[in-house]
């Protein structure tokens, strides 16, 4: 397979993983505003963690035929367990950060039925993303607009409202980060490589084949805009397998540092007396933030709904 698959590949992961530190370029201080309460339920399924093994918060949803319909992200309702804390459920919101503007639209609903919501931000503590999104100068943040441009797509930290009275900040500072890579020997550029390399791994597996062949199903069809959005689509659903090849056994900053922050945060929210509570994390980390949940809070997965991120149809 050529470099540039590789290289696609590669950035669909660090994109997918990274999308905190671009956020982070965009923000400024501001004060929040207080909006008006809407409305927005959910399809939730009882969720066995024991019929369906490791959660993957990003899927492809197909129709009878095999064909694409949309990427999906998860929400998991966790509730605690015997020992576990007062509170009524902890909900993780899993975010693509290029997706529909609907999909955004439905997030920021859904932020209003929560006592608090916790986020993802390498930023100083208190920052606030500007409506809009602001300007962002990032290498990664240009990644993102030129992709989504591409696709027809909005973009999560222009679309979602993180300006409503119940978000907190729920990540590293630049500082916590950069000491982070440090302690680790970690890298912006290595961290690159490991996602080329993680790219690279998987070029002969089952499922990046059969998305090459889907592209060039796709792209037959006369629709080269949308054979190239459901191969994006596919190679996101498919990114767990190559987040655990970039982590390695140690794990990372950008993924378990960051995760283990979010339930540290998480801890002192509740020690607030708040009940319902949301963790909004790129779908990448959510599968580590639920295992940590599961071992040092004693809460239990037992619902699980889906949003449609990306429409495919």
């Amino acid at each position: 397979m050529p470099d540039a698959w590789r290289i696609c590949r590669g950035l669909v992961l660090l994109l997918a993983l990274s999308a905190g530190l671009a956020i982070a370029s965009a923000a400024s201080r501001a004060e929040r505003v207080s909006l008006p309460s809407l409305d927005v339920s959910l399809a939730f399924q009882d969720f066995s963690a024991g019929d369906s093994g490791a959660v993957e918060y990003a899927r492809l949803k197909k129709d009878g035929q095999g064909n694409p319909l949309a990427l999906q992200t998860a929400i998991m309702r966790m509730v605690p367990g015997e020992g576990g804390p007062d509170i009524d459920y902890v909900d993780l919101i899993g975010a693509v950060h290029i997706g529909e503007h609907a999909y955004y639209q439905r997030i920021n609903g859904l932020f209003r039925q929560y006592d608090v919501v916790l986020y993802e931000l390498v930023a100083p503590k208190g920052t606030r993303i500007p409506r809009g999104g602001g300007k962002n100068r990032s290498i990664i943040g240009g990644m993102q607009h030129g992709m989504r441009k591409i696709l027809g797509l909005g973009l999560q930290l222009e679309d979602v409202d993180y300006h409503l009275p119940n978000l907190v900040h729920a990540d590293l500072s630049p500082d916590e980060f950069r000491a982070s890579m440090e302690k680790r020997n970690e890298s912006i550029s290595g961290m690159i490589g490991k996602a080329w390399l993680a790219g690279m791994g998987r070029q002969h597996s089952a499922a990046a084949i059969r998305n090459q062949m889907m592209l060039f199903r796709n792209l037959l069809s006369g629709d080269s805009n949308k054979a190239l959005k459901i191969w994006f689509a596919s190679e996101m659903a498919d990114m767990n397998a190559m987040q655990r090849a970039m982590e390695g056994k140690n794990g990372s900053t950008l993924l378990t540092e960051r995760n283990r922050k979010a339930v540290q945060v998480l801890r002192e929210e509740i020690r607030k007396g708040h009940r319902r509570i949301a963790i909004f994390y790129g779908a990448a980390h959510l599968a580590g933030i639920q295992e940590l949940l599961e071992k040092e809070l004693g809460l239990k997965p037992v619902k699980i709904a889906w949003l449609d991120a990306w429409n495919l149809r």
